[in-house]
């Protein structure tokens, strides 16, 4: 499974670092105390994940592996942060490499036609504290997907900030959900049969770049 590999060897070099004693700060809560600057996605640790109603059986679930994208952030004023997802409608990954085909194909995502799905931000609103007491918001924007641009709103959680242990770098983290009818991008193959309705996951790690 494409990313898979790099995935596991992540978790085992960050397993060898806690093995070896090296101390580790939870991230910080207080998006306030973020370093301002212009952050890039950690791509060995981005995902979107998405979910589909399966014949009526079960919520199907694929995952895209290449995703890329950038942040303009400043923790005075968050709710002027700009940010841009890409991601490789190619890089659909399922535990079928018929369907990872398929999906990349005509009948789907037409990757050959259309090679990128990105999301462009048009506007942020803060919102309450979750249970745990992550800051969370919305984050309004543009999603391209099989040529097609609709608006879509982005349910976004801050899951904190802080330097890699390993790399020292400036890092922040994301989690973000929407829901999408793929049938108003033209993706309407094996509708109803195959849901209509997507859910996509964004779980994205970011490094500051400047």
């Amino acid at each position: 499974m494409r990313g898979f590999g790099l995935v596991m060897a992540g978790l085992v070099v960050s397993s060898s670092v806690w093995a070896a004693g090296m101390p580790f700060t939870p991230p910080e809560l207080d998006y306030t105390k973020a370093e301002k600057g212009t952050y890039v996605v950690e791509p060995n640790h981005a995902m979107v994940v998405w979910k589909i109603w399966h014949m009526g059986f079960s919520h199907y679930t694929g995952r895209f592996d290449k995703v890329s994208g950038t942040l303009s952030f400043d923790p005075a004023h968050p709710e002027a942060s700009k940010v841009s997802v890409a991601i490789d409608a190619a890089s659909a990954d399922t535990t079928s490499a018929k369907l990872n085909e398929e999906l990349a194909s005509g009948q789907f995502f037409d990757a050959a036609k259309y090679p990128t799905i990105s999301f462009a931000s048009t506007k942020v609103e803060l919102g309450p504290k979750t249970a745990d007491g992550k800051a969370s918001g919305k984050v309004y924007g543009n999603l391209t997907l099989h040529g097609v641009t609709k608006p879509v709103v982005l349910d976004v959680v801050f899951n904190g900030s802080g330097a890699n242990p390993m790399s020292k770098a400036d890092m922040l983290g994301f989690s973000a959900s929407t829901t999408i009818k793929r049938s108003d991008y033209g993706v309407d193959y094996g509708v109803p049969l195959v849901g209509d309705e997507v859910q996509l996951n964004f779980e994205i790690e970011m490094t500051r770049a400047g």
